[in-house]
């Protein structure tokens, strides 16, 4: 194991070190700009600027040493200049103090005494919405966090924005996830996209300490996989879920559901795309609003291999009707052949966009919204885009982002561990 950082590192490695010793560089030249004389170099005061930052920059190494004890001037300007002697070399003697104790230090000496703290293995995009979630919600909690390579950008990242001890190392080994201290943590979060890593991981942790089940949380980036494994011991008692799980219900409770209750008619969804994000928006549907529901078509390049697929793993189930067209939704065959079988002119009719293709997601909605002027238009993007945002809120478009839904869903119990 690699462990670079403890919670301290968010002070240690931030710029504050910096700031300070620009302050006590500027206080010493400032000292000598307003006309104080040093007994051992009585005319660096009236000596141009360049030699004066020479001599301020002097005190980091030897301090007033060479310089001698600051005289005349008025008081403000000894004052500065006497901070200066005693911070510069407090400055400098404490920063090789640090660098020399986290030399010989352990690795893992910061790590001893980690109590209540949370373990989020991974460090794609999906950790970093969770640790920027939790520490908006709580900037105390101890973190530990496991990298899965050396990408010093990426350490510095974590441990300067979340204050996190960054470890890099194997989490299928026993020893290691021992060092991390995991009998203590009040929360185990697997989050890399290794599902079958993220399962084995979870199934050694129980074998090391049977009880820590319950604090486990586990991300499956396939969800054909998840619902494989939902009746495995490790499913059984840790929790499990998918991205597109947390984005979908978000989606459907805050837009949809609002939206059919205020249609009279049954409503008509359209999802374009039926990728993990539409086959997971349909399970919620089902879920909690299958009466609201008149018709359900699927519109996919490859739809009825993944209309097979999901009822394969999944009950797609209720009265409604499913109509599935094979086709890119650039191609307008597929709306002729949609309007010819459903009737999708009322205000009743809900247009879902989630493709993998953002552009396209976003040029069909818009033209969607000039045929349809009545129905809901959603527009789906992986990252939060401004100019989505913009054109969404001109056209009366609902643009979503999978990041922004994934963060504004995540379940309250991972991030209140007051």
């Amino acid at each position: 194991m690699r462990a670079m950082s403890d919670n301290s590192s968010l002070l240690t490695n931030a710029p504050w070190r910096s700031v300070i010793a620009l302050l006590l560089f500027a206080s010493a030249v400032l000292g000598f700009q307003l006309g104080v004389s040093v007994s051992e170099r009585p005319g660096v005061h009236t000596s141009g600027l360049l030699t004066q930052a020479y001599y301020s920059l002097s005190l980091f190494v030897v301090g007033g040493v060479d310089l001698g004890a600051p005289q005349g001037g008025p008081v403000i300007g000894r004052m500065l200049l006497w901070l200066a002697y005693f911070g510069c070399p407090i400055l400098a003697v404490s920063t090789l103090i640090e660098a020399f104790l986290r030399a010989v230090a352990p690795p893992n000496w910061h790590l001893r005494k980690l109590k209540n703290h949370v373990v989020v293995i991974g460090d794609g995009p999906l950790a970093i919405s969770y640790l920027r979630v939790l520490r908006s919600h709580n900037r105390k909690v101890p973190l530990v966090v496991v990298i899965s390579s050396a990408d010093p950008s990426r350490e510095e990242e974590i441990k300067e924005r979340f204050g996190a001890v960054v470890a890099q190392g194997d989490t299928t080994h026993e020893f290691f996830l021992q060092q991390l201290r995991v009998q203590y943590a009040r929360k185990v979060l697997l989050l890399d996209n290794h599902s079958l890593r993220s399962y084995e991981t979870a199934s050694i942790l129980m074998s090391i300490m049977p009880d820590i089940g319950n604090k486990i949380v586990i991300h499956c980036g396939t969800l054909r996989f998840m619902r494989a494994m939902e009746n495995t011991l490790v499913a059984t008692y840790c929790e499990t879920f998918n991205t597109y799980h947390l984005a979908a219900s978000g989606l459907v409770r805050s837009h949809m559901l609002h939206h059919f209750k205020e249609t009279h008619d049954k409503d008509v969804v359209i999802l374009a795309g039926f990728g993990r994000f539409g086959q997971t928006i349909l399970e919620e549907l089902q879920f909690r609003a299958r009466g609201e529901l008149d018709a359900v078509a699927v519109i996919d390049v490859d739809a009825q291999r993944r209309v097979l697929v999901a009822d394969e793993q999944t009950a797609f189930a209720g009265e409604y009707h499913r109509k599935v067209y094979e086709g890119n939704i650039s191609h307008p065959e597929v709306w002729d052949r949609l309007r010819h079988d459903i009737d999708i002119g009322g205000d009743n009719t809900v247009f879902v966009l989630g493709t993998g293709k953002e552009e396209d997601n976003l040029r069909t909605a818009l033209w969607l919204r000039r045929k349809y002027p009545g129905a809901m238009v959603i527009a789906r993007s992986d990252k939060t885009s401004r100019f989505a945002s913009g054109v969404g809120e001109e056209h009366n478009i609902i643009t979503i982002s999978i990041t922004q839904l994934v963060e504004e869903n995540i379940p309250s119990h991972w991030i209140d561990l007051n």
